[in-house]
């Protein structure tokens, strides 16, 4: 498995994923990085439960995006939690000493940056579904 071909010519695949998947997808592929160098008191424990959690959070914002508007509503909130969970157990980790200071922002701004994005898309949802909304509008 040398290069993957999409059938586009590409070596990565087209980006048909929501932004915030895409965020996501990439605070995990750093986490991973870190995840495979923590001392083993924490790799088992708190880093496993990290690595879990933020699989559970793709697990809901890939469910949301292909669930009608009245139904995503919740899936976004249980993303946003399951954020909001990573974020206080790395802040564990780098109190813990087990992760350092540049890994330990790298990846807080990244899973900001993806809080802000389900932020905005809950208050969307939520303005879209107010009784008071017009059908089409934003």
């Amino acid at each position: 498995m040398d290069k993957l071909n999409f059938g586009n010519g590409l070596l990565t695949p087209p980006a048909t994923i929501l932004p915030v998947l895409h965020k996501l997808k990439d605070s995990y592929l750093l986490w991973f990085q870190y995840y495979q160098i923590l001392p083993k008191t924490h790799r088992y424990s708190l880093g496993m439960r990290v690595d879990t959690t933020m699989i559970e959070a793709v697990e809901a914002i890939a469910a949301a995006a292909f669930l009608s508007r009245g139904e995503k509503l919740p899936f976004v909130r249980r993303a946003i939690q399951k954020i909001d969970t990573v974020k206080i157990l790395l802040m564990v980790l780098w109190e813990a000493k087990s992760l350092e200071d540049k890994p330990y922002i790298a990846l807080s701004e990244k899973l900001l940056g993806v809080g802000k994005m389900l932020g905005g898309w809950q208050g969307q949802i939520m303005r879209q579904n107010s009784p008071g909304a017009k059908p089409g509008e934003k």
